[in-house]
């Protein structure tokens, strides 16, 4: 008893002294930044939530009053969703984790200019309303990857905003810590979200920024639940009762939506090469080809392309008859890389776990599995699906096992995990995002060597100017 109460003790006079020496006061000022700017990401968060969800009813609701309206639906919609980016925030195209990516890896004094092109308020008002039209026109594209980008920019803005008295970290730890936040509050997912700043986006020492990243992750999370409730994305799918060789067909399901995530993934970056080719007639050209594309699929093949993919999701997992049919599973791939190589905004992670969930229900059927057994390949190649994506696989895991609360299977998820990143990196040794997060980097550079170049010309200029009147004055003095 007596070491215990020196302990506590020694505890309360340490306590004292750093409240004396003021190293309190500035660690709540190092953290009030972060505080506001998770609160402000949690409610931005809910809003573009349930703008998303309203625009993707909308869309069934048109289609269930005449389904062929999707032929004017799509490519209008898709190209005002292009046309938004291309005028007013070419930077906020596409998923928005590849330029949170680039943004991190930029020196923030050198590519101030260039940084401020990938996350700014614009960024965050163009992202949402091009994510709106494009999902309204049913392309296959989620919210995650740009509620992301849109939490990095709060967090990149906060940090700008600060007063320059105020104690603060480098940009950097913002928009890691931001990102965190953002995907936390996108899903409901707090740890996924801390397991991703650290798997995917911290290059640097995250221990500097722990409790700042910790706190931000809680705050958004809370304010999103206060809007919409303690919910879970997918629910909760039965997993009892799973049979003596469920492991088997978790490997083999984990394999191929591993393999399949990678491909798509490379179609999306050989397309990609091609259209960055296109000047802006023939962009628009290709977008409405593209809705056109979407149409006829979901009116004559499979309407499973359409939108985010949730609905198939839930489908799959609650449904008597979880079987698909192979083409589900291509519809998802080929929507989604079409919406990906429109120009216009949208993420990736959604589409992902869809075709993943697609992959699980069809080999499910194949095998014979039924009910729960079922339900554990379906989830299984949701993990898979996106780990061949993103090369995340502990961050893939994670994510589903908080969508689900199945924590009795996080054994499975983390085999399928592995599994899937072993056959992804047959294909690529580098992920979707690492890929498209180089392009950033090396547009970056050139548009700051470019500006450099014009300022130099700039004080040449100027000189020569400031020399030819220095030698016009001494001609009049003489």
């Amino acid at each position: 008893m007596k070491r215990i109460g020196a302990f506590i003790q020694q505890r309360l006079k340490e306590s004292i002294s750093v409240f004396r020496e003021g190293k309190l006061k500035e660690s709540v000022q190092l953290a009030l930044p972060f505080w506001v700017a998770s609160l402000i990401t949690g409610v931005i968060a809910v809003g573009f939530t349930r703008l998303f969800d309203l625009s993707e009813r909308l869309l069934h609701k048109t289609l269930a009053w005449h389904d062929w309206a999707i032929f004017i639906l799509a490519p209008l919609s898709m190209l005002m969703g292009w046309y938004l980016i291309q005028v007013f925030a070419p930077g906020a195209r596409g998923s928005g984790i590849p330029q949170v990516m680039a943004a991190i890896e930029l020196p923030a004094r050198r590519y101030e200019k260039s940084i401020s092109r990938l996350l700014s308020v614009r960024i965050i008002l163009v992202k949402i309303f091009s994510s709106l039209f494009m999902v309204l026109g049913g392309a296959a594209i989620g919210r995650e990857g740009p509620t992301i980008q849109i939490a990095g920019s709060v967090f990149r803005m906060m940090h700008r905003w600060l007063p320059k008295s105020w104690p603060r970290l480098a940009q950097q730890n913002y928009i890691v810590t931001g990102a965190a936040a953002g995907l936390a509050a996108a899903f409901n997912t707090p740890l996924g979200g801390i397991v991703f700043a650290i798997e995917e986006l911290s290059r640097i020492h995250i221990s500097y920024f722990r409790t700042a990243l910790f706190t931000a992750v809680i705050i958004a999370g809370l304010t999103a639940e206060a809007f919409l409730g303690p919910y879970l994305y997918l629910g909760y799918p039965d997993v009892k009762q799973l049979g003596k060789f469920i492991f088997l067909g978790v490997a083999v399901v984990a394999l191929v939506a591993g393999l399949l995530g990678a491909l798509m993934s490379r179609g999306i970056l050989s397309l990609m090469r091609w259209t960055r080719t296109y000047n802006r007639r023939q962009a628009a050209l290709y977008v409405l080809g593209t809705g056109l594309v979407v149409a006829c699929i979901a009116y004559f093949m499979n309407a499973a392309i359409l939108g985010s993919g949730k609905s198939l999701m839930t489908e799959t997992l609650y449904s008597q008859n979880k079987h698909v049919p192979w083409h589900t599973v291509l519809a998802r791939m080929t929507g989604t890389v079409l919406a990906f190589n429109s120009g216009a905004a949208g993420g990736v992670f959604a589409p992902a776990l869809a075709a993943g969930a697609a992959v699980g229900a069809w080999l499910s059927g194949v095998f014979g599995f039924l009910g729960a057994n079922a339900n554990l390949l379906i989830l299984s190649g949701m993990v898979g699906f996106l780990t061949g994506v993103t090369r995340t696989p502990f961050t893939s895991a994670i994510l589903v096992l908080e969508m689900t609360d199945r924590h009795s299977v996080i054994f499975q998820l983390m085999l399928a995990a592995m599994l899937a990143n072993l056959v992804a990196l047959m294909i690529d040794k580098h992920s979707l995002y690492e890929r498209l997060k180089q392009n950033f980097l090396a547009q970056a550079k050139e548009e700051t060597a470019v500006e450099r170049a014009a300022r130099l010309q700039e004080l040449k200029a100027g000189k020569q100017e400031g020399g030819a009147r220095q030698e016009d004055l001494n001609e009049g003095a003489g």
